[in-house]
This record gives structure tokens, C-alpha cells and sequence, in this order.
């Protein structure tokens, strides 16, 4: 799997530093070419000589020193993948910032590769929330982060921002590459955010949903060669690559969705969509002083059940399921009754799961009875295990009929 990949290895100034030779060790082994980059603070902690011995070729460190004019550019251009093992909270906020500080950094920036971020730092500045807010965007721009562990620190205190070990760095960096593809060609429809059916000029019917997993989902699909088409309610940063439609309505969504969908080949209906709206819409605003306003609400369209229903051959339909209780039957009574190939349900009434969280927890149910069980963790993780079941899914179509019968 990393047999021939070309991998450039950023080395930050942090105590952990000392692993960043293990994991270029383990890389070298698995067939990887490795090409070293170490910050100034780096040289610090371990030798030039140490990483040079054990990588493909000795360490760079300047933008002025090497022998290519333009070695960012070089680096970033030919990598199969960049990982930086440990990184920084200066790392971390000057890649979110895009500063570019030293070779490393603008390597960063000069890239279309997939890059692994391993923050390593003392707990407290771990846990501040300028370093949270920094690993939020570099996680949706499509960056993998490699969260640290807990265990002994620098000082003899115990706590979480220890490096990740090296044998679960090398395993993300196989995990990323063996997606690498694998929806190129594809185009995949992706719905976000909470639909707002207006009240009156000024109010709306709305709901919880930031849009978050959704918008996940949709870089996780373009960091993996798809096509996006992002349909979404809500004003996020857009990932690399995406399209995005918006819209506000139930009703303006539909008409979205109805005009993507015969061209999709996957579709992720990661939205909340409002399950009623006023039937009567006031012109002006609502006035305190004309008494309590009577409002009649009728349904909106069942997006989700409309798109099952027309679903072409081939295509993957994924739904959502946001539950408070019983949330396994609720998830396969809704993946049958509306044709979906896939469910991704979450207990939203859970700590840190589902609406307004960077986090979630979902259970993930196939048409073919397959449940798989994700706990806690960053929307981007979510949304790969949603597109890997999906590719899975797609892969599971192609087979001949004689054929799949015999792999049962």
C-alpha cells in the first residue's frame, strides 16, 4: 500500500520530535520514499543526521539553502502525501491561517496532496480554544488530524496531548492512501443545514442542524476525487473543489434536489429538513400589539421518500436519522419505507452528538442488515466511514448475480 509512495515527513519543534524517526522508519520499511523536512525549532530536539540516516534522502530545511530554486513548490507538487509528526500549535495555527513561515509551511500551502496532521503539546494548550478552533479548520478544509494521546507529558504530568503512536500515524497514513480515489468519476450530491420556512418577514420555522456533518461529508467526498454538488442552508467555509447550491426552503431545496438527482451517483441527504411549514405566509412582520397570530402549518415534501422513489439503478441514497429514542428501529423502519441504501442515525439527545457539535456518534444501518457502530469522534471521521460503506455499496452492485451469490 505505500510501496512507491513518496511521502514528505514535517518535523516540528516539540519534544516528541524523537518519534518522528520511528515513524520514518516505518514508513521506509513499508516501501515509502521518504522526504524529510524539519523547522528550526526541529533541530532542537533531534539531529539532521538521525532523520537523514533513517529517511530516503537527507533532511531540507530552508527555502533559501536547497538545491531546487523553489523547493516547496517541488515538495508539494511531486508528494503523494504529507504528514507532520509532532505538530506545533504554531504549526497549527499558521497552516489555519495560511502563513507561510518556513519550508515546511509553504509546503503546506503548495500541495493538492492529502495531508495528516499529529499534533503533540501540553494538555492545556491542547485543550485551549484557539488550538480547538485552529484543528476545526484545517479538519474542514479536508486535513486528517491524528489526535494525540493521553499519557506522560513533557514536566512528568499526565494528561491528553501526548503524540500519537507511531504505529497508528503510519496506519492513518495507510488508511488516507488506500481511500486515495476511489469516488473519482463519481458525482456525488451532498444536502446541509436546517431548512427555514418563513413565518412572516422576519420568522422562521427552523431547527437545530448547523451543517456541519454534512459539509464533512461533501469534502470528504472531494478529497477523494469526486465531483461535489453541496446543497446546503447554511454560510460554512466550502471545501476545496465543491459546488455549492443554496437554498433556504424545504420547498427550494426539493426543487435543487429533483434537478441533481438524475445525474447523481450517490446522494447523502444530510440535511434536516422542517417536517411542517405555515400554510400562510405574512407579508409584513407580525405585530405584538394585533394579538396572537393563529398559525395553521401543513407538511412539506418528503425529500428523502420523493428521491427513493425515483431512485435510477445504481445509484447510492443515503439518509439521515436524527433520534431521541428507540433509535435503531426508528433507523430501519425509515430506511425501508424510503428506499435508502444506507442510514446514518445519531441520538442527538447524547453528549457532544449530532446538532451544533464538532463531534458525533452514529450507528450506521445497510439495506442488507449490516449495522456498524461508530463512537465519538470529529464529523470528519463520520464521513468516512459513511463514504467507505457507500463505496463498499457500489462495489457490492457491479458484482454479477452468479458471482455474489457465491461470495455469501
Amino acid at each position: 500500500m505505500l510501496a512507491g509512495k513518496r511521502i514528505v515527513l514535517g518535523v516540528t519543534g516539540g519534544i516528541a520530535a524523537y518519534k518522528a524517526v520511528e515513524v520514518s522508519r516505518r514508513l521506509v520499511d513499508a516501501g515509502a520514499h521518504v522526504v524529510p523536512v524539519m523547522t528550526a525549532g526541529a533541530e532542537h530536539f533531534i539531529g539532521r543526521t538521525t532523520l537523514s540516516a533513517l529517511a530516503s534522502e537527507p533532511v531540507q530545511t530552508s527555502l533559501w539553502d536547497e538545491a531546487s530554486p523553489i523547493p516547496h513548490t517541488l515538495l508539494g507538487q511531486t508528494a503523494d502525501l504529507i504528514v507532520v509528526a509532532p505538530a506545533t500549535a504554531r504549526l497549527l495555527a499558521a497552516y489555519a491561517a495560511g502563513l507561510s513561515t518556513d519550508l515546511l509551511t509553504n509546503v503546506l500551502l503548495a500541495t493538492r496532496a492529502p495531508v495528516v496532521v499529529c499534533p503533540a503539546m501540553h494538555t492545556e494548550m491542547w485543550e485551549h480554544p484557539a488550538v480547538q478552533a485552529n484543528v476545526a479548520t484545517l479538519r474542514s478544509r479536508g486535513v486528517h488530524i491524528v489526535e494525540p494521546e493521553e499519557g506522560r507529558l513533557a514536566g512528568g504530568d499526565v494528561g491528553a496531548g501526548r503524540l500519537a503512536a507511531p504505529e497508528r500515524i503510519v496506519a492513518a497514513i495507510e488508511a488516507v492512501l488506500s481511500a486515495g480515489d476511489d469516488l473519482a468519476g463519481l458525482h456525488v450530491v451532498v444536502s446541509a443545514g436546517g431548512t427555514r420556512e418563513p413565518i412572516d418577514a422576519v420568522r422562521v420555522i427552523a431547527n437545530r442542524s448547523s451543517g456541519k456533518q454534512g459539509y464533512a461529508v461533501a469534502a470528504e467526498a472531494a478529497a477523494r476525487g469526486a465531483r461535489v454538488t453541496l446543497v446546503s442552508t447554511v454560510d460554512l467555509p466550502v471545501p476545496g473543489g465543491v459546488v455549492v447550491r443554496t437554498v433556504e426552503t424545504a420547498a427550494q431545496m426539493q426543487a435543487a434536489l429533483t434537478e441533481l438527482a438524475p445525474s447523481a451517483d450517490v446522494i447523502v441527504m444530510a440535511a434536516a429538513v422542517a417536517d411542517f411549514r405555515p400554510v400562510v405566509v405574512a407579508a409584513g412582520k407580525l405585530k405584538k400589539d394585533q394579538g396572537i397570530p393563529q398559525i395553521v402549518l401543513e407538511p412539506t415534501p418528503d425529500i428523502l421518500a420523493g428521491l427513493g422513489a425515483s431512485k435510477p439503478a445504481g445509484q447510492v441514497l443515503v439518509g439521515f436519522a436524527a433520534e431521541t429514542s428507540d433509535l435503531l428501529a426508528n433507523a430501519e423502519s425509515k430506511l425501508q419505507r424510503k428506499n435508502l441504501d444506507l442510514i446514518v442515525a445519531n441520538d442527538v439527545a447524547a453528549p457532544g452528538v449530532g446538532f451544533q457539535h464538532d463531534t458525533n456518534a452514529v450507528t450506521l444501518v445497510q439495506r442488507g442488515g449490516e449495522v456498524d457502530t461508530i463512537a465519538l469522534t470529529d464529523k470528519r471521521s463520520i464521513a468516512r466511514a459513511i463514504l467507505t460503506i457507500v463505496v463498499g455499496i457500489r462495489a457490492a452492485s457491479t458484482i454479477p448475480n452468479s458471482k455474489r451469490s457465491l461470495t455469501k
